[in-house]
């Protein structure tokens, strides 16, 4: 795996393998690598020849009360995690991606699917995230790219980016990789304490209880909202939200619906999780 810095290098070598004919898959990470980030990078290589690795750790979709400059960075053992399942790695500084400042960047928004759920409590953050979404996207010009289900408002997000502005890119998703007692894997998880690790399952638990009610039959959205974050303030989280959405759209789920996805994020200590899963109401 080669590893550039600059993107007078990234594009030199990316033209290069379209020169060859080579197809390109690109995954774009923050970096501190799990084996979720890791299963994208390996079922990239199924879908391209070549395949391209990002770590940026984005000021821009951080708010200024989070955790950017605490957020773990952990680029020699990145890059020894992907030397056998990756071809390229990119790893700017951050004034290489942002030449003019971050601040007075020309910033990308998506719409209605970026309003409401994760925005109400991370202003500005999806804007942060299709802004860099689109400007690696320019840069790498990759046939398809991989995003991970966890993030799931992203990953409609990212959709809708890709549509309104007619990237030339498919996006593939991955399932959610998860610990052996469920926790949804995240580079966040570094952060719970012994205590609040054997407590963060049940987050997910929480999604499984709501998914079976409404494999049941029940249909009142709103009880199994407020059901389930009581039973996450029970747990001891302080829950953000607690919804069933339209699985495409976000839009709350309403009779009928084929296909809903229940969406929580909730802080255990300092620390904020986010998990999902997409129910079948046929």
């Amino acid at each position: 795996m080669r590893t550039v810095n600059s993107i007078a290098d990234l594009r030199r070598q990316l033209n290069a393998w379209r020169q060859q004919g080579q197809k390109i898959a690109f995954v774009p990470t923050m970096g501190n690598l799990h084996d979720g980030h890791l299963s994208l990078v390996k079922q990239a290589r199924q879908h391209a020849d070549k395949v391209v690795v990002s770590i940026f750790v984005n000021p821009l979709q951080f708010g200024p009360d989070e955790d950017f400059d605490n957020y773990p960075r952990t680029l020699v053992a990145d890059s020894a995690r992907l030397e056998t399942v990756a071809d390229l790695l990119f790893a700017p500084p951050v004034a290489e991606v942002y030449p003019s400042g971050f601040g007075a960047a020309t910033q990308v928004e998506v719409p209605d699917v970026s309003v409401g759920l994760c925005a109400e409590s991370r202003p500005g953050h999806f804007v942060g995230v299709t802004t860099v979404v689109a400007k690696l996207f320019n840069l790498v010009q990759p046939d398809v790219a991989l995003f991970g289900d966890k993030d799931y408002q992203q990953l409609q997000v990212i959709r809708r980016l890709v549509a309104d502005l007619c990237f030339p890119v498919e996006i593939i998703a991955v399932p959610t990789v998860r610990e052996a007692d469920g926790l949804a894997m995240s580079s966040r998880n570094v952060y719970l304490s012994v205590v609040e690790r054997e407590t963060a399952p049940k987050l997910y638990q929480a999604l499984q209880l709501t998914a079976q009610s409404l494999a049941q039959g029940q249909a009142d959205f709103a009880a199994l909202e407020q059901q389930g974050v009581e039973i996450l303030e029970s747990a001891g989280f302080v829950p953000e939200y607690f919804a069933i959405r339209q699985a495409n759209t976000l839009r709350p789920a309403k009779s009928g619906m084929t296909e809903v996805v229940i969406l929580v994020a909730a802080r255990l200590g300092k620390t904020r999780l986010i998990d999902n899963l997409v129910c079948s109401l046929v």
